[in-house]
């Protein structure tokens, strides 16, 4: 499930943790220079299947497409 949190636009996603080869794997790619890849406490890495990207809500001036979670 994905919703859009319509007054800060945060995307709000629940899906399958990802399994820890998945998440070495997201660590080994890196992220932002001078970002940890570490994972932590209070975060989780999630593995959102290919055929749910097209439930990603978009803002209206991007189509009408997804769920907007109202």
């Amino acid at each position: 499930m994905i919703w859009l949190d319509d007054t800060t636009g945060d995307l709000i996603i629940q899906s399958w943790t990802a399994d820890e080869a998945t998440v070495r794997q997201a660590q080994e790619v890196g992220s932002v220079p001078g970002h940890t890849t570490d994972v932590p406490a209070h975060e989780s890495v999630i593995r959102l299947p290919a055929n749910m990207l097209q439930f990603i809500p978009r803002s209206d001036s991007e189509g009408n497409g997804g769920n907007s979670g109202t």
